[in-house]
C-alpha cells in the first residue's frame, strides 16, 4: 500500500471516530457493533488446491515472478553516522507518552519516541547532512509528516534529492553584557536551507545556505551574529572504496564535530555556525569509525562572501570505537598551525604550532553514567615550547522509573594556565574550536583555558515534550597571572601581578525547552554569574562583577 492510500484510510478512520463521539458511550458501542466488518487490504488466500497458479514461461522467464528493476536501492543510503554522545547529557524518556505538545492536544499517545530525526530540543548540534530519513523508504512505516514529500525524492533510477531547513528568532536580554557595565537587549534571526543530491552511492553534492541577522544591539555585534547570505556548507562526497562499509572523500566547505565536541564543534547557539574549507576522508564501520581531515576555518563576514583564515591550518585524525550501544571510545590527534601575530591582554598567543593528543571514554551501566576525557598539547609558541593539558571527569545517574525521569551529573573540568605567560615554556591550553555555551555556563564568559570548574547538572521531564535543565558552576583560575578566557577563547580580564586571586565566581543556569511539534521548539532560560574576588579586583571603571542573561527562542525545522 502506498503512502497516499495509507493517509486516505487514516483520514477515513478518523472521520468515523469523530462521528461516534456525538452519542453516549453505550450508543457509540452499539453503532460500532452495527458497522460492517472492515475488509482486509488483500483477499485471504484460497485453499492450496485453488490458489496455485502454475508458472507460465515467456521467453524463458517466469511470468508471475516479481518484476525486477535496474534502479539503485537507496534504502541503506546514506549510511547515517552514529553521533558521538555529548558529555553531561540527559537520558530522555523513551516510554509511552506524548512527545510533542500537539500530540498531547490531540491525545496522540505514542509507545516510543518518533522516528523524526531532528531531535526534541531547540538546539541541534549535528548538521542537517547527518539527519537520517531512511525510515521513509520502509513500506511498513506508519509515521508520516507534511514535509515528507521534500525528502528522498527519487529522480529516475539512480538519483535521489532531499531538501529542508530551519528558521529561528531569539530575543536576548543581557545585564552587564560581556562583563561590561552596559546592558544589551536585541534579537537574533537566522534561516538555513539545504539541498542534498545523490547519484547512487558514488557521489553526493550538498549545499546549505545561511542568512543571519541581528537587530537592536547596544554593543557592537559579534562577528558570528550577522551573515547576510552565504554558504554554510558546500561540499562533494566521492566514494573511495566499494566494500560493505565504504570510505568517502569530502571536498569543500563543511561543518566539523567529533566526539564530545569539547575541542571540535559547530555550535548551534551562535547565529552563524562554525565551518571550515578543506578535505575530509571518513569511513563508518559496524563498531569502528575513522576520520582524517585538513581544513582552514571560515571567517564570517556580514557584508561579503565569507573566506578562510589563510594564516590557520587545522587537521588531524579522529577514531571512534563503539563496543556496545551508548559506549564510545575516542582516540585522536589534532594539529593546529597559526602564523598570525596575536597578543591580546598582553599575552602572546601566536604564532604557534599546537599538537593535541587525547582520548575520551563515555558509557553507562544499569543507569550509572560515566565519562572521562583528557588531552595533552605539545608544540611551540614563537621561540618557546608549548606544554599544556586538559581533563574532564564526570559521573551521573539516570533514574528511569522515578517521577520526572531525572538525570543527574557532577563534573570536574580542568584546563591548564601559564604561571608566567610571556616567559619560558607556554602552558595555557588551547581550546581549539569548542562547543561553547554547552559545557561552561550559558553566559559564555568562561572558556576551556586556565580554568577549574566544578559543575553539576540536573535534567527533569515533567512530560515527554518538556525538558528542564539546571546547571551550577564554580569557577577558579588555574594561574592567577594568566587571563580569564571567554567561550570564544578571547582573554577578557587579567591581573599580571596575580594579586586579584583565582576566584572567578559561581554561575547558575535554568533552561526550559518546550517541544511543540516535530518541527517547532520554544527554548527559554535565565542565567546569573555571581562574580568572585578576581572579577571584583579587575573590573576597573567600565567593568562589572556580576552578569545575567534571559533569552526566548522560537525555532522551526523542516
Amino acid at each position: 500500500m502506498n503512502r497516499t492510500s495509507r493517509l486516505l484510510r487514516r483520514f477515513a478512520g478518523a472521520g468515523l471516530l469523530s462521528l461516534s463521539l456525538f452519542g453516549s458511550v453505550s450508543s457509540a458501542q452499539e453503532r460500532v457493533l452495527e458497522l460492517p466488518p472492515v475488509m482486509p487490504e488483500t483477499p485471504p488466500p484460497l485453499p492450496p488446491s485453488k490458489s496455485f497458479v502454475p508458472p507460465v514461461e515467456v521467453k524463458g522467464e517466469c511470468a508471475v515472478c516479481e518484476a525486477k528493476t535496474d534502479g539503485f536501492d537507496f534504502k541503506k543510503l546514506p549510511n547515517a553516522r552514529v553521533q558521538g554522545k555529548l558529555g553531561n547529557a540527559p537520558t530522555p524518556p523513551a516510554d509511552i507518552g506524548y512527545y510533542t505538545f500537539v500530540d498531547a492536544l490531540h491525545g496522540n499517545e505514542m509507545k516510543k519516541p518518533p522516528k523524526y530525526p531532528y531531535g526534541r530540543f531547540g538546539l541541534m548540534p549535528p548538521g542537517f547532512f547527518d539527519a537520517d530519513f531512511r525510515y521513509l523508504d520502509d513500506p511498513k512505516n506508519t509515521e508520516t509528516d507534511f514535509f515528507d514529500t521534500l525528502k528522498r525524492i527519487h529522480i529516475g533510477d539512480d538519483w535521489m534529492f532531499s531538501t529542508g531547513g530551519m528558521v529561528w528568532n531569539r530575543y536576548m536580554d543581557e545585564d552587564n553584557s560581556r562583563l561590561t557595565n552596559r546592558d544589551n537587549t536585541y534579537n537574533l534571526s537566522r534561516a538555513r536551507v539545504y539541498g542534498d543530491l545523490w547519484y547512487k552511492d558514488q557521489f553526493r553534492v550538498y549545499a546549505e545556505f545561511i542568512a543571519a541577522t541581528s537587530s537592536g544591539q547596544e554593543l557592537a555585534s559579534l562577528p558570528v551574529d550577522q551573515n547576510k547570505g552565504d554558504f554554510l556548507n558546500l561540499f562533494v562526497d566521492v566514494k573511495l572504496t566499494d566494500d560493505e562499509h565504504p570510505a568517502y572523500l569530502r571536498i569543500g566547505r563543511q561543518e566539523l564535530y567529533f566526539g564530545s565536541q569539547r575541542l571540535i564543534s559547530s555550535p548551534d547557539w551562535i547565529n552563524t555556525r562554525r565551518n571550515f574549507d578543506g578535505i575530509r576522508g571518513f569511513r563508518q564501520g559496524e563498531k569502528f569509525d575513522v576520520d582524517v581531515f585538513w581544513t582552514q576555518p571560515v571567517i564570517p563576514n556580514a557584508n561579503r562572501l565569507d573566506s578562510v583564515d589563510n594564516n590557520v591550518n587545522f587537521g588531524g585524525i579522529w577514531t571512534t570505537y563503539r563496543p556496545k550501544k551508548g559506549t564510545f571510545l575516542d582516540v585522536y590527534y589534532l594539529f593546529l598551525d597559526n602564523t598570525s601575530n596575536l597578543a591580546p591582554q598582553g599575552i602572546q598567543r601566536a604564532p604557534a604550532t599546537t599538537n593535541t593528543i587525547g582520548s575520551r571514554f563515555i558509557g553507562d551501566t544499569d543507569g550509572w553514567l560515566y565519562e572521562a576525557e583528557a588531552a595533552i598539547q605539545l608544540g611551540s609558541r614563537g621561540p618557546s615550547d608549548l606544554v599544556a593539558g586538559m581533563a574532564s571527569v564526570g559521573a551521573g545517574r539516570h533514574f528511569k522509573d522515578a517521577p520526572l525521569t531525572p538525570t543527574f551529573w557532577i563534573y570536574y573540568d580542568y584546563a591548564s594556565g601559564d604561571k608566567n605567560p610571556n616567559m619560558g615554556n607556554y602552558n595555557t591550553f588551547n581550546q581549539l574550536f569548542p562547543f561553547g555555551h554547552y559545557y561552561l555556563g550559558w553566559i559564555d564568559q568562561v572558556g576551556r583555558q586556565n580554568i577549574h570548574d566544578i559543575n553539576a547538572h540536573l535534567f527533569l521531564y515533567p512530560t515527554n515534550w518538556v525538558t528542564l535543565w539546571t546547571q551550577y558552576h564554580h569557577f577558579r583560575l588555574d594561574s592567577s597571572r594568566d587571563a580569564l578566557y571567554n567561550a570564544a577563547g578571547v582573554p577578557t580580564r587579567r591581573d599580571p601581578t596575580g594579586r586579584a586571586g583565582k576566584n572567578v565566581g559561581d554561575e547558575i543556569d535554568f533552561v526550559a525547552n518546550f517541544h511543540i511539534s516535530n518541527h517547532m521548539d520554544i527554548l527559554t532560560g535565565y542565567s546569573y554569574l555571581f562574580g568572585g574576588g578576581f572579577l571584583e579586583a579587575t573590573k576597573g571603571q567600565n567593568g562589572s562583577v556580576d552578569s545575567s542573561l534571559f533569552y526566548l527562542q522560537t525555532s522551526y525545522r523542516w
